[in-house]
């Protein structure tokens, strides 16, 4: 794997950071992830302006712009012979010893990491499960992409297989969060159902576009605090993601759904389609 530090190009096995990385001492680090379409990256304005809100949060100056970043992915893949790949850019807040002493953190380190994707189909289904582990609550007004990912591992190992399963999270109060990776939709009398931001979850990027497309298309859309049996009357599941899209779920544990098949979500799945073939 090749990948970017701080503007130099480097293999992956040549990556150096001082463990007084304060990304490693406290976690104190965000990330980006997603992947190119015959080269572009969809949504990524949307991508940096969520970045960039967790880093002004947390006092972290980004010293490179945006531009500099789609470069840096761009040659990632010209290295890889022009295919697309899945990236990573990762800001942690850099070297600062052992303690909480800057006001601010002025000199990050900034990786893009580039991957090959997995060859998974469109459309291809997968199974749910609740978890038993409960989702923690974000560390500011809103969930941000960090290296506090604590809470999603612990989901992750209640699980056999991510390539064809994804966990469920419920908040402490009993509420349906957010997938291990994903945000979730359901659909239940034709109207399309997902949490709230209130519920402590992501606010992810492709979650945003399905809202409004679904609301373009005519799609009644209801965002709030459910329960879990909210989601298990639904006839309609699907997880959103920036590298995955729009997945269907077949079934939630004992439960069946339209997988595929559901109405919305082929709706939703063939304007998705169309508006990665228009960018």
């Amino acid at each position: 794997m090749q990948c970017w530090i701080n503007g130099n190009y480097v293999a992956a096995d040549e990556l150096r950071i001082s463990p007084f990385d304060h990304g490693f001492l406290y976690g104190l680090g965000f990330f980006e992830t997603f992947r190119t379409y015959n080269g572009k990256v969809l949504f990524w304005d949307a991508h940096m302006e969520r970045l960039q809100a967790a880093l002004s949060q947390f006092h972290i100056h980004m010293p490179y712009t945006k531009q500099n970043l789609l470069a840096v992915c761009k040659q990632l893949n010209a290295a890889a012979d022009g295919t697309d790949g899945y990236f990573r850019v990762n800001v942690s807040a850099g070297e600062h010893g052992i303690g909480l002493q800057p006001r601010e953190y002025t000199q990050p380190n900034v990786i893009v990491f580039r991957k090959e994707l997995l060859d998974a189909p469109r459309g291809q289904e997968k199974t749910a499960q609740w978890l038993e582990t409960r989702r923690n609550t974000p560390e500011g007004e809103f969930r941000v992409k960090s290296h506090h990912y604590g809470n999603n591992v612990l989901g992750r190992f209640e699980m056999p297989s991510l390539a064809a399963q994804e966990g469920f999270f419920l908040t402490e109060a009993g509420y349906v969060a957010e997938g291990v990776t994903s945000n979730v939709f359901w659909v239940k009398d034709d109207i399309l159902y997902t949490p709230s931001l209130e519920a402590g979850i992501l606010p992810g990027i492709t979650r945003a576009w399905v809202i409004e497309r679904a609301q373009s298309l005519g799609i009644e859309v209801q965002e709030g605090l459910f329960t879990k049996n909210d989601v298990e009357q639904g006839c309609e599941c699907f997880i959103t993601n920036s590298v995955q899209e729009l997945v269907p779920i077949c079934r939630i544990e004992d439960i069946q759904l339209l997988g595929n098949k559901g109405p919305i979500y082929l709706r939703l799945h063939e304007a998705f389609v169309k508006e990665v073939e228009q960018e």
